[in-house]
């Protein structure tokens, strides 16, 4: 790799996990938008989805809170209203551009009910077009599940090696890899199992991503946070999910690593917050510790929106809201109280891209 292009990587990987700023996770595939504009009662076609993602990406002052857009393959190819490409229009509104690559998942052979991430297969000329769209960084998500016998260890290699495979090729286009194992937070299993299997993954991830000479620096990590099983009777408050989380993460994430931005996974928009805040209120970490929220960000856009283009100022100003309490978070400064006043205690960054 030309040493131009690492810099320009690294220096991307830091904005990316900027102070103050955190991720927009809008890349949700067709069958999970339609999903989510169905809970609204709003039809699925692509007229409505461009509405909806406009009013995302064009909420002023979005840069204040948020370093960087995932988009969806519909979605970096759609354009503005106005006839912007919308990699453009995030560039000019101080937002970096991303694309969720992996085709989803599959049954993994011989293995039950565990699955395997799709879309290696012409990954290097798909990362190409998406750099050349205008993507400057790109996300893979493995998808781990517990259970009594999972994940297994033939499941956890695989998704391993996967991320590997790609987080190389992201970086041989000129592209921050985003690395997403996530272990998923439904069942009855413990904190306790949860970080057991999450150290396993995430070992087993670092060890793959070193053999393939991928530079870390130039990279973002994207976990799950430690937590009990959404069915576990054992229940925990949010400073114990803060110190298992860490003591995984200090056991297996390099200091080189330069962020890493939590998926919120199917927690409500306040748990994610407040277990973000109780993640930054404690002792300094060798890395920016921020987050890649999806429906912890837009649910309450979503609500607010409801398909009706007369609600579209009242839906950008839940976004600001949402993503200024989550940066709030992202500094340890968040109180639950934020969330029933009119006012949030979340001071604007400067343009987190000046170091890229």
């Amino acid at each position: 790799m030309p040493s131009r292009t690492l810099t320009h990587l690294i220096a991307t990987a830091a904005a990316l996990v900027a102070p103050g700023h955190g991720l927009l996770a809008a890349d949700e595939s067709l069958p999970t938008m339609s999903r989510r504009l169905a809970s609204v009662g709003v039809d699925s076609t692509e007229a409505l989805r461009r509405e909806y993602r406009e009013i995302l990406f064009t909420t002023p002052g979005l840069a204040n809170y948020i370093s960087g857009v995932i988009l969806f393959d519909e979605s970096i190819r759609h354009r503005l209203s106005d006839g912007t490409p919308v990699p453009e229009a995030l560039d000019s509104a101080g937002l970096l551009p991303g694309i969720k690559v992996d085709r989803g998942t599959r049954l993994l052979a011989n293995f039950g009910d565990e699955v395997i991430t799709e879309g290696l297969d012409g990954l290097r000329e798909r990362l190409q077009e998406y750099a050349d769209l205008g993507a400057r960084f790109a996300k893979w998500r493995a998808v781990l599940r517990i259970g009594p016998s999972m994940p297994s260890p033939a499941c956890v290699d695989a998704h391993a090696q996967g991320l590997a495979r790609y987080a190389a090729l992201a970086q041989e286009t000129g592209l921050v890899p985003v690395v997403e194992p996530e272990v998923l937070m439904d069942g009855p299993h413990s904190i306790d199992r949860c970080a057991s299997v999450t150290r396993t993954v995430l070992r087993a991830t670092y060890e793959q991503l070193l053999r393939h000479d991928v530079v870390l620096p130039a990279t973002v990590l994207k976990p799950n946070m430690v937590l009990p099983g959404t069915q576990s009777p054992d229940q925990v408050e949010d400073d114990t999910i803060a110190a298992r989380t860490l003591e995984v993460l200090r056991d297996c994430v390099p200091a080189s690593v330069p962020g890493i931005a939590f998926l919120s996974g199917g927690q409500t928009p306040q748990q994610a917050t407040a277990r973000l805040d109780r993640l930054n209120r404690r002792e300094p970490q060798p890395w920016q510790l921020t987050f890649s929220f999806g429906r912890a960000l837009q649910a309450p856009v979503l609500r607010a929106w409801s398909g009706d283009r007369n609600n579209r100022d009242a839906a950008q100003a839940a976004l600001i809201r949402r993503a200024a309490l989550t940066a709030a978070a992202r500094r340890g400064a968040y109180q639950p109280s934020m969330e029933l006043g009119s006012g949030v205690a979340a001071a604007p960054g400067d343009d987190p891209r000046g170091a890229a």
